[in-house]
């Protein structure tokens, strides 16, 4: 260790302490203060020799099923966001994420979308490039070349089902693989490092096709087949990287066979090198304790087993943090109302728990997150359960969640990875007698009880180590920890790393991975420090107190500008009547840097190359969407997911469907030309205001149409018109949605309109298909003129900006993925209050309620509406929308008068208004109010008259920002406020 600067030495009393042995695995059901946790990290538990199971491997991360697909669109818009990102996550000597884990795609929904296949059928040549996952991997080479990628299968291709399905699709399942292994090292130039051949998520582990598999990989002599692209000096490269390829299985969840299985199985234990599970923190116990059901595991990772080898043991996929920390420390989830600060179940501080358990208990010594990158659209399974969010890629807008800091007290204080063939890379190990968790739960855990819950990190040469502390209850926990048989040098210093949310007055992030103490042994040799509550701490004996990585704060959030580009689908223009266009020509798009050579450089590649031909801003919850050449040359937009290609095992089976936009979009029309080259028939649908869901039927409206020229118009997939136009090759789809009259239109022609009584007001567009290759080409989204085009900012209803009163409820433990970063706040007590700031011309509320809700309504301190009712809305919907005011600044404050309400953001109206506005109808509600005399009526309700009419007024005269959907609430307004005029008594 360096020299290192003094500063805020703590208390060096000793302390009477109730010792916890090495290998407990029981604690008492809660603890206090004045229990302090003892730890001692002896060298000589250090185990050195242990290359596999005790190596600290650090985290993961998990591409799939469209949770990367929005990263392109990044690195081609905003490069250099995206290359930040990059850096954040994969770069440095202590980089935070060493592993992409790549889910192969089948084009079909596993999770919350899909991933391309790359290889729809047995003759096509495989498109690594399709897939995110590998392109990410290979960008991620470039900050860390020792970077290790795995794949393994969910759902397989039609073509390799088939066979499978038949009891004969080994070979199939080995060609799918090999191949799209030998194009990812063709065009990257790395090898993939570990395959699980099996299923993911299986129950009964394939033993008998591990075993197959590993032999085949293992006797494959067949490198130069023109299929796979590789040069001659390739081929003898691929092949010594092909044959090192290791095996790790079984990727099981709630079920723990592989195991057992490897324990009792001498050929399997040979041929698998790491074995992960999901979901649980805990190892087996069933059984006697030498028995291979008791520990499998543990004796597993130690060594202890009867084969005397050590293996790897992951926790090969688990989640990130639920919901955006900035907003889940306003919630009331601790003890008598308070917050639970970046704390607990599903939290940041949940997640430290679940490494720390996990190795604690089953000695899993890697972290696999599904997903780490959130890069879909919000409103499909499982968002926001993420490290990062990177989810409009036109704004460049990346939030980094404070997770990422509470895991950097893992990896930043430890040298993490791999260890070589000689066992030199100086990898740090876990020390199994200094780490315990006695928090509870197995999957989401729960450190409320305040038991101990620490983790021990220890060079090889055993001149440092690292313990990290987890406190996530709400008092505070005290820990002795010394050394013994530990080389530490002369300076015996050890630094105190805390993570923990802001005390009152503080900014949002100031407690966030600092140094809090630095701290020296007493006379009994003990460090002694008290960890606060909601809180993790690293104790390190490194000398990080002037290094910059350590101390570097992550990038902050940009605003989330709304996608509202020119006639190219390019350019920021809020100034035209396009939201969004897309030709999928990408002549605007210029060429796009790609890492390869094992991430020795970047090259330039054109844009639609860079990505295997995916499309802009699409995200894909089922089918093939994939642009390729039309009839006449020009690029068109494909789904070639067709009969042959269908019948797959999808977990969320549904008929091929995209989404492209931004979930603020309102009152729009949406137009695209669909063709039908599938002789065998076909179908094309175009919605708009889709808000969540992964279905074609999501959107809230579509129009669909077939070659046959009969159409539909639905509402959530149930039709509300239907009726026929000329058979043709192809039309011209649109649908258009202003305030609640929706009008579907063929050819240019208005086919039906409906007005809906409890309207659905914002979200994307949707494509959809039938199981037929379908094309698509000239996307257009315009504004309406008269009507406001979007939203321009969503605020969370645990934001810090929104103030409340009253009796309120506000969670985010255990939320639903379909509020928004999972957080609700509650009240169904009269007179509770919540106040929101916003800018612009009108405000949603939203969230899921039952329309029993009544509310008062100011505006800037003026009452706005008395009495309002709610509508009964599904979540992410506007259950009151108030329009009509004038852009700028404001401040409104809802009063429950009655019933429940169930916030869950807001969202505040753009003043961008295109073409003309009728004011007739405020005219015509001033002329029916007249000119009443303000000392006939109360002052109480007279004042709410002269408001409503005061604002009318000042609208009829010119209102910036005023729209159609204003004019009718501002007459609405102020015929309500003249109904309720009270004369005074005579």
């Amino acid at each position: 260790m360096g020299m290192q600067r003094r500063f805020g030495w703590a208390s060096l009393a000793a302390a009477t302490t109730m010792a916890l042995a090495a290998g407990v695995t029981a604690a008492p059901a809660a603890h206090s203060a004045d229990d302090p946790v003892q730890i001692v990290v002896d060298g000589n538990d250090v185990r050195a020799d242990n290359v596999n199971g005790l190596t600290y491997k650090g985290l993961g991360l998990l591409s799939c099923n469209s949770t990367s697909n929005l990263l392109m669109d990044y690195k081609a818009e905003h490069p250099e966001r995206y290359w930040q990102l990059i850096r954040v996550l994969f770069g440095g000597k202590s980089p935070l994420i060493n592993h992409v884990k790549i889910e192969m795609g089948s084009d079909t929904n596993t999770s919350t979308g899909s991933d391309p296949a790359t290889m729809r059928t047995r003759d096509e040549l495989a498109d690594a490039s399709r897939s995110p996952g590998f392109q990410l991997a290979a960008d991620a080479k470039t900050v860390n070349p020792e970077l290790k990628v795995s794949i393994l299968r969910w759902v397989m291709p039609q073509w390799v089902q088939t066979e499978w399905n038949k009891g004969t699709g080994t070979d199939e399942m080995y060609r799918w693989y090999k191949e799209t292994i030998l194009d990812a090292y063709q065009k990257y130039g790395y090898m993939v490092d570990y395959v699980n051949p099996d299923t993911n998520e299986t129950q009964k582990p394939d033993i008998s096709f591990i075993k197959w598999y590993k032999n085949a990989l293992a006797n494959d002599t067949e490198f130069s087949d023109a299929r796979y692209s590789l040069t001659d000096r390739q081929q003898k490269s691929a092949a010594k990287a092909y044959h090192d390829i290791k095996i790790v299985a079984s990727d099981e969840n709630t079920t723990k066979n592989i195991g057992p299985a490897m324990l009792t199985d001498t050929e399997l234990f040979g041929m698998v090198d790491a074995v992960g599970y999901h979901y649980t923190t805990d190892d087996r116990l069933d059984g006697t304790p030498d028995s291979a059901t008791y520990q499998p595991y543990t004796k597993l990772a130690t060594g202890d087993n009867t084969h005397g080898q050590d293996k790897e043991v992951w926790y090969s996929e688990g989640v990130g943090s639920f919901g955006w920390t900035d907003y889940r420390v306003s919630n009331t989830e601790g003890p008598g109302g308070a917050s639970t600060g970046i704390g607990g179940v599903q939290s940041a501080l949940d997640l430290a728990n679940r490494s720390v358990k996990s190795y604690a208990n089953s000695k899993r010594t890697h972290y696999i997150f599904q997903p780490a990158i959130g890069a879909f659209y919000e409103g499909a399974q499982y968002s926001h359960k993420e490290l990062v969010s990177a989810r409009d890629p036109w704004s460049g807008s990346i939030h980094y969640d404070a997770a990422v800091y509470v895991m950097q007290h893992f990896t930043q204080f430890a040298k993490t990875g791999w260890e070589n063939d000689t066992n030199t890379a100086g990898i740090w190990r876990t020390v199994p007698e200094a780490s315990y968790s006695g928090v509870s739960g197995t999957e989401n855990v729960d450190g409320s009880n305040g038991a101990p819950s620490y983790m021990t990190l220890a060079d090889p040469a055993k001149k440092d180590f690292s313990t990290i502390a987890v406190n996530d209850s709400d008092r505070t926990k005290s820990y002795r920890i010394k050394a013994e048989n530990m080389a530490l040098g002369g300076d015996p210093t050890m630094e105190v790393w805390e993570t923990r949310a802001a005390d009152p007055g503080q900014a949002y992030d100031t407690n966030f991975k600092h140094l809090a103490a630095q701290i020296r042994p007493d006379s009994e040799g003990y460090y002694t420090y008290t960890v606060k509550p909601r809180s993790i701490v690293t104790f390190t004996t490194l000398d990080r107190s002037s290094d910059k990585a350590t101390k570097q704060r992550l990038p902050e959030t940009a605003a989330r500008t709304v996608l509202d580009t020119d006639a190219t689908g390019k350019k920021h223009d809020t100034h035209d009547s396009v939201l969004y266009a897309d030709d999928f020509g990408y002549e605007e798009e210029g060429r796009v840097r790609v890492g390869t050579d094992n991430g020795a450089r970047k090259v330039s590649q054109s844009y639609l190359a860079s990505r295997g031909n995916q499309p802009r801003y699409l995200v894909d919850q089922t089918g093939a969407w994939e642009v390729g050449k039309g009839p006449s040359g020009d690029n068109v937009l494909y789904q070639y997911l067709d009969q042959s290609m269908k019948d797959t095992g999808a977990w969320n089976r549904n008929t091929p469907n995209t989404t492209v936009g931004d979930f603020r979009w309102e009152n729009y029309r949406a137009s695209v030309d669909v063709s039908f080259p599938d002789p065998a028939g076909g179908l094309a649908t175009l919605g708009v205001r889709q808000q969540k869901g992964m279905a074609a039927t999501d959107a809230a409206y579509s129009v669909g149409i077939g070659p046959s020229g009969s159409w539909t118009l639905y509402r959530y997939g149930t039709a509300l018109r239907t009726g026929t136009v000329a058979a043709a090759d192809g039309y011209r789809l649109a649908v258009e949605a202003r305030g609640a009259t929706v009008t579907a239109y063929v050819d240019g022609q208005a086919v039906a309109t409906y007005q809906d009584p409890t309207p659905v007001t914002e979200g994307r567009v949707k494509l959809g298909t039938d199981f037929h290759t379908t094309a698509f080409d000239n996307l257009k989204v315009e504004k309406v003129a008269g009507y406001t085009p979007y939203a321009a900012t969503l605020t969370d209803n645990m934001d810090s900006s929104v103030a409340y009163d009253g009796t309120w409820s506000r969670n985010a433990s255990l939320g639903d993925a379909m509020n928004w970063y999972r957080s609700t706040s509650t009240s169904a007590t009269a007179g509770a209050t919540v106040t929101v700031p916003f800018r612009g011309t009108g405000i949603d509320v939203i969230g899921g309620n039952d329309g029993t809700a009544v509310l008062d309504v100011l505006v800037d301190g003026r009452p706005v509406a008395r009495n309002a009712k709610t509508t009964a809305t599904d979540k992410r919907q506007a259950t009151y929308s108030l329009r009509g005011l004038p852009d700028g600044r404001h401040t409104a404050t809802f009063t429950l008068k009655s019933g429940k309400i169930v916030l869950d953001a807001f969202t505040a109206l753009s003043g961008d208004v295109d073409g003309p506005v009728d004011t007739a109808p405020l005219r015509t509600a001033l002329d029916t109010v007249g000119f009443p005399d303000r000392a006939d009526y109360t002052a109480d309700t007279w004042a709410d008259f002269a408001t409503a009419r005061t604002a009318a007024r000042a609208a009829v005269r010119g209102q910036k920002g005023l729209d159609a959907l204003g004019v009718g609430q501002l007459a609405n307004r102020l015929l309500d406020a003249y109904d309720r005029l009270v004369r005074t008594e005579p």
